[in-house]
């Protein structure tokens, strides 16, 4: 045996040694994480689940249908932040790591003590529910397991659970969870389909002779679907655990055609700038009208998700010869738990739509439009289209007593990534306050606002969808405000619901005696509450001053004795 033969061969044993040597290093440097709760763990949620614009972007862990469980730390480091807010998680913790990550805890019903303490007195220093704290790291150190917080349904929640999330420090980017808790959590159960739908590309394409998406029920039936030209295809399907009967995000989903791979997807993690990309790779279209969730199992030139991944045609498939082509679909989640689904495509030639003329070429994703009617300009830069867009405003002149024109923008939802520019002209000032005016928005048989300012005789305002009959618009109502348990306010259960079917509610301001006093708000029920009635005198009368203020600057002012 040569010398250079021997060499070689040790030179492979050491890579091969070496290479084992790093995966062993890079597993025993993988952090883990205490369990946030002491009981047996269950989700009512998983990361990476399909929601309005955003993926969930953690776990929800059911706490047994009850608040106030003990939520432990999940590994040594520092509270950094505590912050409330009338909706989104409400009141929630975060704790940064040594190990690269940031834990955060949403939704919870009270801070740790000392927590607690800092939260109250900026509140009232600033006289405000709403406040966002961040502390140093030698402020709030904790060890894993210790009891940070206790559980809630505060925010915008519709039960009680535990928002858990994972982020990198360094990026901000949001990871799964649950890899580092598959020895707490059981699942054996596969994902399920419900429905295949294709996708024919404009002028390019047929499914069974229309030119619009066909939808198949899952299991497919026996009979071949008939297309031509260039299709893609798109699928409903949720993933489902153990002990549960919540559904759930479906990880990982991988499309072949005869075999050849032409899609995967993978949600383990989510960038922030990444997050509204859910609207390119969903069929954004059914979530709004259908309320149903489809998952794109192609790339629309404008989705930049990194955790998709295509063929060189980006998953749209050609079909140019007689015969079937096999679409296999397959769902899997972390534990490995997989179905497969197989819809059979036949090849048959069918005329497709002849391409449209040029005068009503759709606007391209990839450049920036100004669209302009009488009375109405919209500002579209480039990158805040999916895929091009068909754009004919289509105005609604106004009468003598219309304050504008009324204008559609487009007859079917098209979502943006970014808010755009939208100023319409208005006609008529009946009201000389102008932060009465704003711009209403009637989408779906609903009206409701999307704000603006009024400058130089316009209306302008920004707005994230393509849809609806937009038009400017008066608010001179004041809000509403209904007590809710006058009986019970001695013994300092005090609530109210305020609401504003305008514009929302912007602020409230609440007194007792002639002092600030910190009243609570929800966003879901549209409810405020005394946070602290404990500080409530007992056996003596009280006088309570409540001011409450919607988006147009109209007060409701009410006063009460109790």
């Amino acid at each position: 045996m040569g010398v250079r033969r021997v060499l070689g061969m040790l030179c492979a044993v050491w890579l091969v040694c070496h290479a084992g040597f790093v995966r062993a290093q890079d597993e025993l440097m993988q952090p883990t994480f205490h369990a946030p709760f002491d009981f047996p763990l269950l989700l009512s949620g998983n990361f990476g689940e399909l929601r309005s614009n955003h993926f969930h972007g953690g776990l929800d862990f059911k706490t047994q249908g009850v608040v106030g469980k003990p939520i432990h730390c999940v590994a040594e480091g520092y509270i950094s932040r505590a912050a409330v807010t009338p909706g989104g998680y409400g009141q929630v913790v975060y704790v940064t790591h040594p190990n690269g990550y940031t834990s955060v805890y949403g939704h919870i019903l009270r801070f740790s003590p000392e927590v607690e303490q800092v939260v109250e007195e900026r509140q009232y220093a600033n006289q405000s529910f709403t406040v966002d704290l961040h502390f140093e790291a030698d402020r709030f150190p904790v060890e894993a397991g210790d009891i940070i917080a206790l559980s809630g349904n505060e925010g915008y929640s519709f039960g009680p659970h535990l928002h858990f999330e994972l982020r990198r420090t360094d990026t901000g980017e949001l990871t799964d969870p649950l890899p580092f808790f598959t020895h707490r959590v059981k699942d054996t159960t596969p994902p399920r389909a419900s429905l295949f739908v294709f996708y024919p590309r404009k002028g390019r394409g047929i499914v069974n002779g229309q030119a619009d998406k066909h939808f198949i029920t899952l299991p497919a039936g026996k009979r071949p679907i008939y297309a031509w030209g260039e299709i893609a295809v798109g699928i409903r399907a949720y993933d489902y655990m153990d002990g549960t009967h919540n559904n759930y995000g479906v990880r990982s989903v991988v499309l072949t055609v005869d075999s050849t791979e032409v899609f995967r997807s993978t949600i383990n993690g989510v960038l922030p700038d990444e997050n509204r990309q859910i609207n390119a790779w969903t069929d954004y279209e059914e979530h709004v009208l259908h309320n149903r969730w489809i998952m794109r199992l192609h790339r629309l030139p404008g989705n930049r998700l990194r955790s998709i991944e295509t063929d060189e045609k980006n998953g749209f498939v050609t079909i140019d010869e007689e015969r079937d082509y096999r679409f296999c679909c397959v769902l899997t989640d972390l534990y490995g738990n997989t179905t497969s689904y197989t819809v059979v495509v036949r090849g048959k030639p069918q005329p497709t739509d002849t391409p449209k003329s040029r005068q009503n070429e759709p606007m391209a994703w990839n450049r920036s439009h100004i669209i302009q009617a009488p009375g109405m300009q919209l500002a579209l830069p480039r990158g805040v289209l999916y895929d091009n867009v068909p754009m004919r405003p289509r105005v609604t002149i106004a009468d003598s007593t219309d304050i504008s024109h009324r204008y559609r923008l487009h007859s079917l939802p098209v979502p943006l990534q970014a808010g755009v520019g939208l100023q319409i002209g208005i006609r008529r000032f009946p009201v000389k306050d102008l932060q009465k005016y704003y711009i209403a928005c009637r989408r779906n048989g609903r009206t409701y606002s999307v704000g603006g300012v009024c400058e130089d005789g316009w209306m302008k305002t920004t707005v994230r969808e393509l849809h609806g009959i937009y038009t400017v618009a008066i608010d001179t109502v004041p809000p509403r405000v209904t007590p809710l348990n006058p009986k019970q306010w001695k013994s300092g259960h005090i609530r109210f619901r305020i609401t504003d079917e305008t514009t929302g509610i912007k602020a409230y301001r609440a007194t007792i005696d002639g002092e600030f006093a910190l009243f609570g708000y929800s966003t879901r029920d549209r409810q405020i509450w005394l946070k602290h009635p404990e500080r409530l005198k007992r056996g003596v009368s009280h006088r309570l001053e409540l001011t409450v203020t919607d988006e147009c600057g109209n007060e409701a002012r009410k006063e009460y004795t109790f």
